[in-house]
């Protein structure tokens, strides 16, 4: 199955992870993994005034923080994965990678807001989830 990992270098990364190492029906070679982070754009007054080699050199080395620690994750469990940094709002950024690559299951980590939490705070996995026709699995 092709699954789509979503991480943003946070503790609620770090338990979906350790949910992934606790369980063996995921690890192993029957799935295809991909990682995906997205990066908050810097707003577009700023971004016009910086250099463009200099804006992408900021968006790698912001995704490079997080996919770093989840690239050794997955190397130290011996999975082989891809692994995307983008540019753009999580959710869409997710949503849309999920849908265009075909997954079959996409992963996350929820903070595990109560619904009025939702509603005042917003949340990353409620506009995945209301934005995507793939799958999720959510864990908190």
């Amino acid at each position: 199955m092709k699954i789509l990992v979503a991480v943003d270098g946070s503790s609620y990364t770090k338990r979906m992870l350790a949910y992934l190492a606790a369980h063996d029906e995921w690890l192993g070679d029957t799935h295809q993994y991909t990682v995906v982070h997205a990066v908050p754009a810097v707003p577009p007054r700023a971004a016009a005034v910086l250099d463009k080699e200099l804006l992408k050199s900021y968006y790698a080395d912001e995704g490079e923080k997080v996919l770093k620690t989840v690239r050794s994750f997955f190397t130290k469990q011996g999975i082989k994965a891809d692994f995307i940094n983008k540019v753009g709002p999580a959710a869409d950024v997710i949503a849309a990678t999920a849908e265009k690559g075909k997954f079959g299951l996409l992963m996350l980590g929820s903070h595990g807001h109560s619904a009025l939490g939702n509603l005042v705070l917003g949340s990353v996995a409620t506009k995945v989830m209301a934005n995507s026709s793939v799958p999720v699995l959510l864990i908190r």
